[in-house]
């Protein structure tokens, strides 16, 4: 029984890491493709160490120690991937954003009356005689 929902979890992230796939050769711009590049690759990334976590809990219930620090390494792993790749894709989306990249078939873009404050340059101290 726990070896079907390990293939099943297996073929959901497996699913969803090829719509990411699709989704960055169909998409028209770099805001769609990072939706789906970042979106679909997390979630299926979820699925897949799910399937692994339960496989090595298995092991481990058996009587494999390696199965243990698999499943800690694995939720170790899914921790660093929720936490890197909703990040990155925000920082690639909002230097496109700065850089003048327009979305494809936007009507309203919220940020574009937003000012973008630059840091002022310090002023040097006069070196007191």
């Amino acid at each position: 029984m726990i070896e079907i929902i390990i293939y099943i979890l297996l073929g959901i992230g497996v699913f969803f890491n090829l719509l990411a796939g699709i989704g960055l050769l169909r998409f028209p711009d770099v805001y769609t493709r990072l939706h789906a590049g970042t979106k679909c690759t997390t979630f299926g990334s979820i699925f897949i160490i799910g399937s692994v976590v339960i496989l090595g809990l298995k092991n481990w219930w058996i009587g494999d120690t390696g199965g243990s620090v698999l499943a800690i390494h694995s939720v170790i792993a899914l921790a660093a991937i929720l936490i890197t790749n909703p990040t990155g894709a925000h920082a690639i989306a909002r230097a496109a954003h700065r850089s003048g990249v327009k979305p494809v078939g936007a009507v309203v873009d919220d940020l574009k009356n937003k000012t973008i404050k630059k840091p002022k340059p310090k002023k040097k101290k006069k070196e007191e005689k």
